[in-house]
């Protein structure tokens, strides 16, 4: 008989996303899609660890976003600061545009997109302050349409009640004030969730179940987690952790209020 054993650990929100995209690495239908296929990655910053998890290459984490959460407010990041969304056909990062690679998609190709909330049914959404819907709202149609696969990383971090009562609360033109800049949100049902979670039974074959949440002095947002399972495999699981502590946070950038033309509290406070 195999000896069980269960372990616990805290992640912080930057140590998530490291262990996340290491997750979404292993997901079969992504390694697939490496080998013989396309892959896009869109912006933001759990996606950036993504890139750098799947390619080997070094991000300037902040920069790979265009909406972003920082200084306590919804803004987005100077656009000559941006690094376009990586594109990789057959195992190579090629120079193209996302959306003509995303035009030529199939069943088997994937879009990877981080989002901003996950509710405990595994429904995530994605702000959007576009009134367009902005990358996602470009790419969702077509995915869904083709039937190609959407993997979507977020931290456990981001969990709220009900992303359908959020999406129906939210909207860039319902707010008649915003501290920040206003959105909606897009829910993603049709998507393949990785969080801290799920990357842990990918990687390890442990079962994995999140205690509680939260912290100071650095580790506000940080989840603690349970694991369970075979000696060996937690022990193995363990070791993988103790790789990833220490992680650093992701710093924030965002556009200068002076130079914005979005619609924003704090600009017109200026």
């Amino acid at each position: 008989m195999k000896k069980m054993r269960r372990a616990l650990f805290v992640l912080t929100p930057a140590e998530g996303k490291r262990l996340i995209a290491k997750g979404v690495r292993e997901l079969p239908e992504v390694q697939k899609a490496l080998q013989c296929g396309k892959v896009i990655i869109s912006g933001g910053t759990t996606n950036a660890f993504v890139v750098e998890e799947i390619t080997g290459r070094r991000l300037a984490r902040e920069c790979y976003t265009a909406g972003i959460v920082t200084n306590g407010r919804l803004c987005v990041t100077p656009p000559r600061k941006r690094i376009k969304p990586f594109v990789i056909i057959n195992g190579d990062v090629v120079d193209a545009d996302w959306e003509d690679v995303l035009n030529d998609f199939g069943p088997e190709d994937v879009f990877i997109k981080g989002a901003n909330a996950i509710d405990a049914t595994g429904m995530a959404g994605v702000m959007v302050a576009s009134p367009t819907g902005g990358t996602i709202g470009k790419a969702l149609g077509v995915v869904a349409a083709r039937g190609s696969r959407l993997v979507v990383p977020v931290g456990l971090e981001k969990m709220i009640p009900s992303v359908q009562v959020a999406a129906r609360s939210a909207g860039n033109m319902v707010f008649q004030q915003s501290l920040g800049l206003p959105v909606g949100l897009i829910p993603l049902i049709n998507g393949k969730v990785v969080t801290e979670l799920t990357a842990l039974e990918i990687l390890g074959q442990v079962q994995a179940v999140a205690l509680g949440a939260g912290g100071v002095g650095g580790s506000e947002g940080a989840v603690a987690i349970a694991i369970s399972g075979e000696e060996e495999a937690v022990k193995g699981v363990m070791e993988l952790i103790k790789g990833i502590k220490g992680e650093p946070p992701v710093p924030g950038i965002k556009q200068r209020c002076a130079e914005c033309p979005q619609p924003c509290g704090y600009r017109e406070e200026e």
